[in-house]
């Protein structure tokens, strides 16, 4: 008997890669027109560059890649890449299509909503609340309470401890199989692969999950099979 699903954040609920390219690519358009000399294609892949060391919640990467390819800050261009970010941010940042109703369906159903990240605090609930979706999960578990990033047990210990049910009693939604679902399977989970929001590199075929999405309402049919059982 499932009594909880519990989702992951950015390319389950959100399309996050999509949002993150957009931004980027309209705060190299702000840059460069302020001044910055530096060809797009090339400021995109030093960008880029930078999050794949640092991190793609990195908040400095705009600040490092002025200093990369001037030596210091230029503030005016540092201004003008922000805000043309945010701008296009806000624009981009959408749920994946049916993804509200998909979890409002799975609330009226009696189960309980549960959403792990690997998101800082500040950056998921922004998020949430850009789309629309921060009233709607019963519990939020970022990666500043446990100190910790998924596949590690804790964040879904913790959920399965606050929700006080079994493991099996629980599934997990993700789109990143050596996080979400390794982290989720190990502790005992169920497990759901959200196919439809894996990046290429996570595309490839995952055999462990026990069911695999093509896109997110498809998580309710397989719920509904499970309690019937």
């Amino acid at each position: 008997m499932i009594k909880a699903a519990i989702f992951d954040l950015d390319n389950t609920l959100v399309d996050f890669l999509y949002m993150k390219n957009q931004a980027i690519d309209s705060a190299i358009n702000g840059m460069i027109a302020s001044g910055l000399k530096v060809e797009k294609e090339q400021a995109k892949e030093l960008i880029f560059d930078i999050y794949e060391k640092m991190g793609y919640e990195y908040q400095e990467v705009l600040n490092q890649f002025i200093i990369n390819i001037h030596g210091d800050i230029n503030y005016k261009i540092l201004a003008a890449g922000i805000v043309s970010y945010r701008r296009a941010k806000e624009e981009a940042l959408q749920p994946y299509p049916n993804a509200e109703e998909t979890l409002i369906k799975i609330s009226k159903a009696g189960l309980k909503l549960g959403l792990i990240t690997d998101a800082p605090s500040r950056e998921a609930w922004t998020r949430l609340y850009s789309v629309g979706l921060h009233d709607i999960f019963d519990r939020v578990v970022t990666s500043d309470e446990t100190n910790t990033f998924k596949p590690s047990p804790e964040p879904f210990s913790l959920m399965l401890k606050y929700f006080n049910i079994l493991p099996s009693e629980a599934i997990m939604v993700g789109d990143w199989p050596e996080r979400d679902l390794d982290g989720a399977s190990n502790v005992g989970m169920k497990t759901a692969f959200a196919r439809y929001g894996a990046s290429s590199f996570n595309k490839k075929q995952y055999n462990s999950a026990d069911v695999v999405l093509e896109s997110i309402e498809e998580i309710i049919d397989y719920i509904k099979l499970e309690n019937s059982k």
